[in-house]
Formats: structure tokens, C-alpha cells, sequence
């Protein structure tokens, strides 16, 4: 009789203790969850109600007060929280899904080859393609338009370099966009050979080209969307910040996503014209679960591969050019000014030394007895010694370590050996702001952010090489890296209330490994992905 009553008290014990237990939406337990917290403290479980984290700590704390019909068991795998890219290009990356891919062609004749069998599948009226990169080539200069015009004479043809900051035409689109020998446009280089247009843009005169390609149509920019954002979820990026969007883009990103047709989180940096910034300086900022529409998108100088970036002193390899400023100082100094009376923040693209003195003092200059308004230098890529201070007041560096590890074989010889030293020094950059917020920049680059995170913390690419990794004292730690890649990118975004670390309240943006970013071999790196990815506690992958 003992045994059935002690069975039965148990019984009702049990019975009132689940009837008292919180039901949430799901548990997952049995994890080596990060938080990714102030501490970056560890957790075995952790209860979902609604999209948002309401409980999180051990096994034991959790089956005690929550109980769920959606339990998932995580067998031990690495919960890390849902990962950032804090500087790309979503939309441009969608689109470039439907033109020709030009990365990792080693010669002109390959790029012809790609574009020839694109345009049997296709049949386009118009072609554009992007990816190519001249210094990966056996002979390391630009393609000229003769290459392309023996092959396609009677259809325009426009080839966006790796760094978006080039592009190679054919001589139908220069006839098309009305350019000659004698043309000129400020900020950039119409390239000349013996005094007649290669084919080679570099920087603003590049508009002339891009304005007469077709524009998307609604059905195509649509696809372009959703396309991409399947590309993100497989790699476990929950959030990504689209450097450089137009009103349409961004009003289209925002009905999509009432709609729940497209689910990823998107900061989208405005383009930052004088019409859209008069458009959204009356607007105001705009924000939803998933849209975060406060910053303008600034442009300094081109890129350095193009040899656009703005530098102090001339390029090592040639010695005539310093790059070029994108914008006059004045127009840069008026974007700033006017972006500092408002509540919204200024990103400014600034890779050469010279682009980058110009905007950090525009910046001093501007925010004057303004406090955290957490201004963004996207790339800093190269900096001169006195300028890292800078850093100190609040200016967020925005970069993307696989720019070191793609532009490492040929940067020595653009910079000189002294000035590369002070070129993509991310521990640097780290010590004197206190973050940092990690990206990729694609599609320059690849989408993977496991490729992001070898490159900060081995400073090596995916074939191991250098052995000793380059430029070792600026590789960030291992601790460092995820937080660049998720509560720093979200701190930058003013979003760290929301996303970017699992904790009580936040939304559930997750992301589950089979190994640990933590211990994981760093020959193994890139090669990981997420197993499952959770975006507001619903799986998407």
C-alpha cells in the first residue's frame, strides 16, 4: 500500500507540476549554446515564445518551468547566434544571379568562353557580367575592348570588375552611351590607349554605362530577392546590411517582407544622393521587425585593384596615380553636415589612406557635441598611422577580412611594404574603436562567412596559404571574430537590443554547427556550415 500511495503522490506531483509549467512555442535543449552575451557566457537551453528568447540557461532550468509540443534536442551541437554580414550587397548579389559570373577566370579568353554559353542559355539582348579580376591573370592588365569586339560586335556587352569600382565594355555600349576620346567625367578615368577609349571605365564615368542597361523589371527584381536570400539562410546569415539601396529597392524589400514572403533581416543603407536624402531626411528613419531603414551610404574613392583608391602619396606600381576622390570635398563635407542634423547615421566607402583622412575629418568635423551616433567607415582599408585615433570617438570601422586575403598576393605592390603595414589592420582598428563589425562585401566576394572567419583569425585563404598567415599581428582572436560577425555588426546597426546575441528578449536568430567555431581546426573552417538555421525561432533552414 505504501508503494502505490508513494506512486500515486508522485503521480499528482508530477501532474501539477507540468499543469504549472509555461508553455512556449519551442525548447531546444541538449546544446553547447554561445550567447555571445557581455560574458560570452554558455547555455544548454533555451525556451521561444512568440519569435523572442524568453528563457535561456541549463537543461534542468528550463524542463523545470517551460514546457513545449515543439521540443527540438540539439545532441550537442554548437548554437551560435544568427550571424551578420555587415557590409554587402544583397540586392546587386540577387541580380548578378541572373548575368554572367566572371569569378575566378584566369584570362579574357575564359571570360569570352563563360559569356558565349550565357548567351546560348539566355539569348539577352543585353549582356552584363561580373567577377573578373585582371590580377588574378597570368598577365595582370586590363582587357580592352578589341577582346570583346571580335566576338560580339552587334550586342552591347558590360563587365563589372570584381570591386564594382571598373567595368569593361565593348565598343556597341560605348557607341550606345555616347562616349569618345573626348568625353569627360570627374572622379574616375575613362582609360586611354593611345588616345582612344579601351573599353575600361573606372569610377563615376562608369554611370554613363550603367544608366543605359535595361532596367529589372518588378518580376526580376523580385526573384533577385528571394533568390538571395536563399543563398544567405544556407549559410547561416540571418542579417545582412545592403550597402547602397534606392527607395524602390528598399519599398520593395518592405512589402515583401509584410507579406512574409521574404523573412531575412535587412539594414539597408540609402544611397546617398541629394534626392534621397531630401526624401528620407523628411520621412524620417523607418523600422521594422525586419527592416531597418536610419543610415546613408556615402562614397569617398574607388577600389584599390582598379587602382581608384584615393591615396597620399602614388602607387608603387604607378607612380603617376594617386587615385581619385569619388566626390569634391565641399559635396562630401555638405552629405555630412546635413546627415548630422538629422537622427539617421553616415557610412562612407574609404579605402585608400588619403579617402580615408578626408572623411574621418569631415566626421570629427560634423559630429561636434553629438554623441553615439555610430558613423561607419566601411573597408578602412588603409589608414595612416596618425589617423587611427579617429577611431577612438566613436567611429565604427565596417571591414571585411577576405579583402585581405584576396588582395594580399598583389597589395605589396600597390602600397610599398611601409604603408601596407598600416593596410587591413583589423587588431588595430579593433584596439582603437573597441569593436569591430565584420562583412564580405559580396558579391565581390564570396557569400560563405565561414570564409570571413578563417581570414580574421588565420589571415590565410582557402588553400592554406601563407603558411604563417599575412600581416599575423592584426588577425583577430576567435572570440573577437564571432562578435564582429554578430553583436558588434548589431551594436553597429543600433540593433543590440533586438539581435545579435541570445538573450532574454531578443529575437531568436540562431544558427546550429556540428563543431565548435571555438575549437574547430582552422584548416576545417571553411568548410563548415550550419547545419539548421533559425530566423525569429521558425526554422529556415
Amino acid at each position: 500500500m505504501r508503494i502505490i500511495s508513494f506512486l500515486l503522490s508522485l503521480f499528482f506531483l508530477i501532474s501539477f507540476n507540468q499543469k504549472n509549467k509555461i508553455t512556449v512555442d519551442t525548447i531546444i535543449t541538449n546544446a553547447n549554446i554561445y550567447t555571445v552575451n557581455k560574458d560570452f557566457g554558455k547555455a544548454s537551453a533555451m525556451a521561444i515564445q512568440s519569435g523572442k528568447i524568453v528563457a535561456i540557461g541549463s537543461n534542468d532550468e528550463i524542463a523545470n518551468t517551460y514546457d513545449s509540443k515543439n521540443t527540438i534536442d540539439a545532441n550537442g551541437k554548437f548554437i551560435y547566434p544568427g550571424l551578420y554580414d555587415a557590409h554587402c550587397h544583397f540586392y546587386g548579389f540577387g541580380l548578378s544571379l541572373q548575368e554572367v559570373d566572371l569569378r575566378g577566370t584566369k584570362s579574357i579568353s575564359e571570360i569570352i568562353d563563360r559569356i558565349k554559353k550565357f548567351q546560348k542559355e539566355k539569348n539577352p539582348d543585353f549582356i552584363v557580367g561580373n567577377g573578373w579580376d585582371q590580377n588574378d591573370w597570368q598577365v595582370a592588365k586590363f582587357p580592352t575592348k578589341e577582346d570583346l569586339d571580335v566576338v560580339f560586335p552587334n550586342i552591347p556587352v558590360v563587365l563589372n570588375r570584381i570591386d564594382g569600382h571598373a567595368i569593361l565594355v565593348n565598343s556597341m555600349t560605348l557607341k550606345l552611351a555616347g562616349i569618345t576620346k573626348s568625353t569627360k567625367v570627374a572622379g574616375g578615368e575613362i582609360v586611354l590607349e593611345n588616345g582612344e577609349p579601351t573599353g575600361v571605365l573606372i569610377d563615376n564615368p562608369m554611370e554613363l554605362v550603367l544608366k543605359i542597361i535595361p532596367s529589372p523589371n518588378r518580376k526580376k527584381q523580385i526573384a533577385a530577392l528571394l533568390d538571395a536570400e536563399k543563398v544567405m539562410f544556407q549559410y547561416g546569415l540571418t542579417t545582412v546590411n545592403d550597402a547602397g539601396l534606392d527607395p524602390d529597392v528598399i519599398n520593395l524589400m518592405d512589402s515583401l517582407q509584410k507579406a512574409k514572403a521574404m523573412r531575412i533581416n535587412v539594414y539597408a543603407m540609402i544611397t546617398a544622393n541629394q534626392k534621397n536624402i531630401d526624401l528620407y531626411l523628411k520621412k524620417g528613419i523607418y523600422k521594422t521587425d525586419n527592416l531597418n531603414v536610419c543610415s546613408f551610404k556615402m562614397y569617398g574613392d574607388g577600389a584599390l585593384g582598379s587602382r581608384g583608391a584615393c591615396l597620399h602619396k602614388p602607387y608603387s606600381d604607378s607612380p603617376k596615380k594617386y587615385g581619385t576622390l569619388v566626390s569634391s570635398v565641399a559635396e562630401l563635407k555638405n552629405v555630412a553636415r546635413q546627415i548630422a542634423n538629422s537622427p539617421f547615421q553616415l557610412n562612407s566607402h574609404a579605402i585608400g589612406d588619403s579617402a580615408n583622412t578626408v572623411i574621418l575629418k569631415i566626421y570629427k568635423e560634423a559630429l561636434t557635441g553629438k554623441k553615439d551616433r555610430r558613423w561607419k567607415i566601411e573597408h578602412a582599408q588603409v589608414i595612416q598611422e596618425a589617423d587611427f585615433d579617429y577611431f577612438k570617438t566613436g567611429i565604427i570601422p565596417s571591414v571585411q577580412p577576405t579583402h585581405a586575403t584576396s588582395d594580399m598576393y598583389w597589395a605589396e605592390e600597390r602600397l610599398g611594404k611601409e604603408r601596407l603595414k598600416n593596410a587591413y589592420a583589423y587588431k588595430k582598428l579593433l584596439q582603437n574603436a573597441g569593436i569591430i563589425a565584420l562583412g564580405t562585401d559580396f558579391p565581390v566576394e564570396e557569400v560563405n562567412p565561414m570564409l570571413t572567419f578563417h581570414a580574421a583569425v588565420a589571415r590565410k585563404d582557402s588553400k592554406d596559404y601563407p603558411k604563417t598567415g599575412f600581416q599575423m599581428e592584426n588577425a583577430l582572436s576567435r572570440e573577437e571574430t564571432v562578435r564582429g560577425m554578430t553583436i558588434w555588426a548589431a551594436y553597429s546597426n543600433f540593433e543590440e537590443k533586438e539581435r545579435g546575441s541570445l538573450e532574454v528578449g531578443k529575437w531568436a536568430d540562431f544558427v546550429l554547427f556540428d563543431q565548435d567555431l571555438m575549437k574547430v581546426d582552422e584548416n576545417q573552417m571553411v568548410k563548415l556550415k550550419p547545419s539548421r538555421v533559425f530566423l525569429k525561432g521558425v526554422k529556415v533552414k
